[in-house]
């Protein structure tokens, strides 16, 4: 029974590592922009967010 369950683990992990060579990496320049998108993205996000959030509560408290 355990030794079952190694040998599926064992198979897993070496398909695993098998799938991950098939990966096609980013190049270290193409990883920094893309970094650069994302924090961009999520800045401008999270700021469109607040302004909604700041003007919903103007909004409430003046109904209150």
């Amino acid at each position: 029974m355990l030794k079952k369950k190694f040998n599926r683990l064992k198979k897993f992990l070496s398909e695993t590592k098998s799938e991950l060579k098939k990966v096609n990496w980013p190049k270290r320049e193409q990883l920094t922009v893309y970094t650069g998108v994302v924090l961009v993205t999520v800045a401008i996000v999270g700021i469109y967010f607040w302004i909604l959030d700041t003007g919903f509560l103007a909004i409430i408290q003046l109904i209150i």
